[in-house]
């Protein structure tokens, strides 16, 4: 199959805005106008509540981690690096998704299941990093700061698929991951970010 195909499903596929239809058909909420109005797990989880939350972090992780993983197998002799490709027009789908105004969540579940495919050993330090600074700050937004940053240094240290190049696509990535949270960087630093536990108030732009 054609990469370039391959590459329009996979950006398909990260545009699927799961958190947009749970609250439609099953709660019959429109998330974009709902807590942070981000469409990612954390904003479903404050809205919703954690059985809603759920299966859209898991369907976000999967948008990622299927291009990846699946989608080299079909494009025959061309590079394993067109999986860099796939795996980041997956996580631009998530967070400029056509179907609601190229609108759509940070991307962080999106780009973890990414890594599971591509570097599963950095994904853990990762995830640990993001568990422990969470635990610790009650921030979502800054486990989410700190585990992009901890991808490239697992990367770096750790087995992973690929080579030098995915170093590279992991701190493209982090960088990606800061500017999409650029405004809950400036509200961490002058302490007004929404904490875990808490709810925003409607129109607050907060991690979600």
């Amino acid at each position: 199959m054609n990469p370039l195909i391959l590459l329009a499903a996979s950006y398909l596929l990260g545009a699927t805005p799961t958190s947009y239809w749970v609250g439609r058909w099953f709660y019959g909420r429109d998330l974009r106008t709902e807590g942070s109005g981000n469409l990612g797990a954390t904003n479903t989880y404050r809205t919703l509540g954690w059985k809603a939350a759920l299966p859209v972090a898991l369907a976000d992780i999967a948008k990622g981690y299927v291009p990846v993983a699946v989608f080299p197998a079909l494009h025959g002799d061309a590079p394993w690096t067109w999986a860099l490709g796939y795996g980041a027009a997956s996580i631009l789908g998530h967070v400029f998704s056509f179907w609601v105004g190229f609108k759509g969540g940070k991307g962080v579940a999106t780009a973890a299941g990414a890594f599971v495919a591509i570097a599963p050993w950095a994904f853990l330090m990762a995830l640990a990093t993001f568990t422990v600074v969470v635990f610790a700050s009650r921030m979502v937004s800054l486990g989410s700061l700190s585990a992009a940053v901890a991808v490239p240094v697992g990367v770096y240290l750790l087995p992973h698929r690929g080579g030098p190049e995915v170093l590279y696509f992991s701190v493209a990535l982090a960088l990606f991951v800061f500017w999409s949270h650029r405004e809950n960087i400036r509200r961490i630093l002058t302490g007004e970010e929404n904490r875990f536990g808490s709810r925003p108030e409607p129109g607050d732009a907060t991690h979600g």
